[in-house]
């Protein structure tokens, strides 16, 4: 007796071709997709470490900038209270009774013997323009003062 060979099952034929291309192009992205996978993810991995590592630099960067300006700033403040010290010093200088004395005694000037005083006509001057004035004290204005010299 011979054996018998085994017969290989034929598989059924596909009725709908596209479909046969479809699920062969699927298969084929997936093990193309698949060979670059670990490329994407190292990618991504070293693209989120150095997102991280350029916003630590900038923000080291910006804490420096503001240091410099705080030490130019507080540089510049110091400077301005000397040049302000020497500026009081210099207009108590010009105020000192002594130097007043002595220009005075320049210009010719002496103490008064006696004290005059001064008094102005009391009658106001009359306004230049009346009817301005009243419709200014319409809408609650004070009335214009007398100018006095």
């Amino acid at each position: 007796m011979a054996m018998a060979q085994p017969k290989y099952a034929e598989q059924p034929r596909i009725n709908n071709p596209r479909r046969a291309r479809t699920a062969t192009h699927t298969r084929i992205v997936k093990h193309h997709r698949a060979r670059y996978e670990g490329i994407v993810r190292v990618g991504a991995v070293l693209g989120i470490v150095l997102v991280g590592l350029l916003a630590y630099v900038m923000l080291i960067s910006n804490i420096t900038s503001t240091n410099y300006a705080l030490d130019r700033a507080q540089h510049q403040r110091a400077l301005l209270q000397e040049q302000t010290a020497h500026l009081d010093e210099r207009l108590a200088s010009m105020r000192s009774d002594d130097r007043l004395a002595s220009i005075a005694a320049k210009l010719g000037m002496r103490q008064p013997l006696t004290f005059a005083v001064v008094q102005l006509p009391s009658e106001a001057r009359p306004s230049r323009f009346p009817v301005l004035d009243s419709i200014a004290s319409l809408f609650g204005a004070a009335a214009p003062r007398p100018q006095t010299r």
